[in-house]
């Protein structure tokens, strides 16, 4: 038992390779990050949408960018591992809930998008602490995380606007319905998709982890008496 522990502890620190730094130039490249959160909904919401959605791209695309420097110079810390994924939601969170209130995203895209989210946050949480488990981000999850920010600076940009289909009679349904829309809009869909079956395969991958967790403290108990 001891040996398997072992060598599982130095699997994941091989693998993640995760140090207790803070101020690497990933975490600062995060920090300004958010920072620009704030100055794009000011310029959303008196009307400079070209320089929104600059700011949007900026954001969302140096998320790539400070992963890669991370991994690169061997600077993955702790802090990152956290601070990374949270300034996606917070710039997610921030795109969709502008978005609506400049009348470009229905409501229920917004509430798809916050539950999805806050169902991860809490539920990783609870696998956390209570059973000390963690389910990796798969490259799917981040397809659809890009999809989505690229569809959200389509419908920042609101141009060139596409005729909808007209296969439905529904304002909340845009791109469907008939009336011109965004481009952006079809990449807003697209992530939606993909992100719904992400979360069907993470909370899979969660009770597989869950269940090996109790089995293997159960097989412990016979040893600790």
């Amino acid at each position: 038992m001891a040996g398997k522990e072992a060598r599982e502890t130095g699997g994941r620190k091989g693998r993640e390779e995760a140090s207790d730094r803070i101020f690497t130039v990933p975490n600062i490249i995060s920090l300004i990050r958010l920072c620009l959160v704030p100055i794009f909904l000011v310029l959303l919401f008196n009307g400079y949408d070209l320089m929104a959605t600059f700011l949007f791209a900026l954001a969302a695309g140096t998320d790539w960018v400070d992963g890669q420097i991370a991994r690169r110079t061997h600077a993955v810390s702790r802090l990152g591992q956290l601070l990374d994924p949270a300034v996606d939601r917070i710039l997610m969170i921030a795109g969709v809930a502008g978005l609506f209130l400049v009348g470009r995203l229905p409501l229920w895209i917004i509430l798809v998008v916050l539950i999805r989210d806050l169902a991860l946050l809490v539920g990783g949480a609870v696998l956390l602490k209570r059973y000390r488990v963690r389910v990796a981000v798969v490259y799917a999850g981040k397809v659809a995380t890009t999809l989505l920010f690229v569809g959200f600076a389509g419908l920042l940009l609101n141009w060139p606007l596409l005729n909808g289909l007209g296969v439905v009679d529904a304002a909340w349904l845009p791109g469907l319905a008939a009336g011109p829309y965004s481009w952006g809009i079809w990449f807003v869909y697209a992530g939606l998709v993909l992100a719904l079956l992400t979360t069907v395969y993470y909370a899979l991958s969660a009770l597989a982890k869950v269940r090996a967790a109790k089995r293997e403290a159960a097989s412990a108990q016979p040893e600790r008496r």
